[in-house]
């Protein structure tokens, strides 16, 4: 989908200072609910009286709708404010009087002070036959600083593009992370002024290695084909890369290997900002940063602070330090730090006073944030920052511009160097309750950001207390959902728990009739509040039954349990004359061989038995079994999300989906 960026020529910054920002990409586009009606708070000025006449949607264009909200919507709350919807029709090219946008505010404000993204397609649905029909979608990729790409599509008039500045950025991140990889020597340096990247990301090697880096230990190295690569080891790369991005929860049912392998930049870089972003808030998070404690607020609790995703906490944290520094709090970082005085102080705040030993002071000069101009302001700034070893991600440009997604990496890769907290001390504070997820917990979360629910699930209980992510797994797998039934945020501030609790209650219904699931003495209130042992039961039946129906889909309707899924394991391992299992329980299993061998009875000649030991395991080496396993399965085109330990502890239910996983592969090559 179309990324719309601002040129990055300097003397074009002067002439368009509200310039467009970053999309999200369409890899990283949210599940929306279906024939939503039109929000009662709307339907005085916007329904269109005939329907049926009316000028569709494409899903094209949904597509580029949901990138223009999503790079509005920087904190994926699943909202913006009014104040920014002006700017939310700019950025998805509608041509809108100002009057008009007015009109609708105003309609909007007599009952909230935010949008949804459903409100907004019925906004654009309404109004696309009318005043925007002439120019609908036609002033795209006219900005400076958006690469237009071949291949407009006639139906619907979408235009693929991709931005300039992101691809430098990501250019310069990626060379930095593996200047001394060997393996990537022959793509890498690359140059940031041609398309070198989407050469690079061609055969898999960059993308694999970017992943680990994101993810340590997501893909085992032995697995990755790094020499004499083929057409066939190359493919075979690209699926090793895609369904471990998957795993770790990217959003990447519209990208294939044959998109990475043709380069096709809008898609590739938006990919790789998932796989970054995930790195880079992987440690923005209270169980494995305790001195996050420091940016409580009076009156409230641990609970309350640990809800917060990754962007919010980036936010506190910078505004932590300004306060300390006597300045003004930033909103954002788009913009609220184009001026660069915000960032100033807090690189002044953040860098060494040489008051840690063994960590020498940097002194940050201030002299610059008395620039008179925005751009030399910038420049300067970031030359401070690069004392830090922190100039990464943003150009002056994209400050003074003040792109989001940029500008949110450039400060979490600070906060990750310097976040200059510490652990409060004499505080009645219980750290036992700082628990950091489990891998089970881990595991459902990357799942469902994997298919891409809105808003993303950062926090598992906390995020899925109003079931709304729980309604998009739901038609996942084929449960109608009556969206005319959900309560949808903003949800008012007296009442908001009712609003959630009554959504959870309907999840839980949906679960008892329509899908036919276990949930005795489960209960909306228990969604809700995150009882974590009833969610995870809700959660795996969903998983399960995801699992389920691909396969019933590859098998023609026909049912399938648990022994269906045994039975084709073993008589696919008694073909190849290789040793059965008794059930998902068989302990066998934690060596992890049933697996290894089925997988080379899938695809035979596969596995290399040499790099494994096969008898008197160790903990480690069963370990070491189960990495190689879990990475080949991807690597053969099966999207499995259970973890090594999981096998070599022979959890049943994972162990099932993985063999779910390889079945629905084999039954694709038969």
């Amino acid at each position: 989908m179309c990324c719309r960026r601002a040129a990055l020529a300097v003397d074009s910054v002067s002439r368009e200072q509200h310039s467009s920002q970053t999309d999200e990409s369409s890899s990283s586009s949210s599940s929306t609910p279906r024939d939503q009606q039109l929000p009662p708070r709307l339907t005085s000025q916007f329904q269109v009286p005939n329907m049926a006449a009316t000028t569709q949607i494409s899903p094209e264009e949904l597509e580029e709708l949901r990138e223009a909200f999503a790079k509005i919507d920087v904190d994926n709350n699943g909202f913006i404010s009014k104040d920014e919807l002006t700017e939310l029709f700019r950025v998805a090219n509608l041509a809108l009087p100002g009057y008009r946008v007015r009109e609708i505010v105003q309609e909007l404000t007599k009952t909230s002070d935010q949008l949804t993204f459903d409100e907004f397609t019925q906004i654009v649905h309404g109004l696309k036959s009318s005043e925007v029909a002439k120019t609908f979608r036609k002033a795209i990729n006219k900005k400076e600083g958006i690469c237009t790409l071949a291949g407009t599509s006639e139906q619907s008039g979408t235009q693929h593009s991709y931005s300039e500045e992101e691809k430098v950025a990501f250019v310069n991140w990626i060379n930095k992370a593996l200047e001394k990889d060997g393996d990537c020597k022959h793509v890498l340096p690359m140059d940031p002024n041609n398309n070198d990247l989407f050469t690079a990301m061609g055969d898999g090697i960059v993308l694999c290695k970017m992943i680990n880096l994101s993810v340590p230990d997501t893909i085992d190295e032995r697995t990755i084909n790094k020499k004499k690569l083929t057409p066939f080891t190359i493919q075979e790369n690209l699926n090793l890369a895609l369904n471990s991005a998957s795993a770790i929860g990217c959003h990447v049912v519209n990208i294939g290997a044959e998109d990475l392998k043709e380069g096709r930049q809008h898609l590739i870089l938006g990919l790789l900002w998932q796989v970054i972003k995930i790195g880079l808030f992987a440690d923005i998070e209270l169980s494995k940063n305790e001195a996050l404690v420091a940016l409580l607020r009076d009156g409230e609790s641990l609970e309350d602070l640990m809800k917060l995703s990754p962007e919010e906490l980036l936010l506190r944290w910078a505004n932590y330090h300004l306060e300390e520094a006597g300045c003004g709090k930033v909103n954002n970082f788009s913009s609220d730090i184009k001026d660069s005085k915000a960032y100033y102080n807090l690189l002044n705040q953040v860098a060494p006073k040489g008051d840690e030993e063994g960590i020498p002071p940097i002194a940050i000069d201030m002299s610059g944030i008395r620039e008179k101009e925005d751009l030399k302001r910038a420049e300067c700034m970031l030359d401070q920052a690069d004392r830090l070893g922190c100039r990464q991600f943003v150009m002056p440009p994209d400050v003074v511009r003040g792109n989001p997604k940029l500008n949110l990496a450039f400060v979490a890769n600070l906060f990750n160097k310097y976040p200059a907290l510490k652990k409060p001390e004499n505080q009645d504070i219980d750290w036992s309750s700082i628990e950091g997820e489990t891998r089970e917990e881990r595991t459902f979360r990357n799942w469902m950001n994997s298919l891409g629910v809105n808003p993303r699930v950062n926090h598992l209980y906390a995020d899925i207390d109003d079931a709304l992510v729980i309604f998009q797994l739901y038609e996942k797998i084929k449960v109608p959902v009556n969206w005319d039934k959900v309560n949808k945020p903003p949800y008012p501030k007296l009442g908001s728990n009712m609003k959630k609790l009554e959504n959870c209650n309907y999840a839980i219904e949906l679960g008892k009739t329509e899908a036919k699931f276990s949930l005795v003495g489960i209960a909306g209130q228990d969604l809700n509040a995150g009882n974590r042992t009833l969610t995870l039961a809700l959660l795996w039946q969903l998983m399960r039954r995801y699992t389920l129906n691909i396969l019933e889909d590859l098998g023609d309707g026909q049912k399938v349990t648990d022994d269906t899924i045994v039975c084709w394991v073993n008589d696919t391992l008694t073909q190849a004359e290789k040793p059965t299992i008794s059930s998902f329980k068989d302990q066998s299993i934690s060596s992890s061989m049933p697996v290894l061998d089925l997988i080379d009875a899938i695809q035979s000649g596969s596995i290399r038995y040499d790099l494994l030991k096969t008898e008197d395991l160790t903990e480690e080496e069963k370990l070491n079994n189960a990495k190689y396993a879990i990475s080949m399965a991807r690597k053969i085109g099966a999207r499995v999300y259970a973890l090594p330990e999981d096998l070599v502890e022979v959890k049943p239910k994972m162990v099932m989906t993985v063999f779910a996983c390889l079945m629905a592969r084999g039954m694709k090559r038969a």
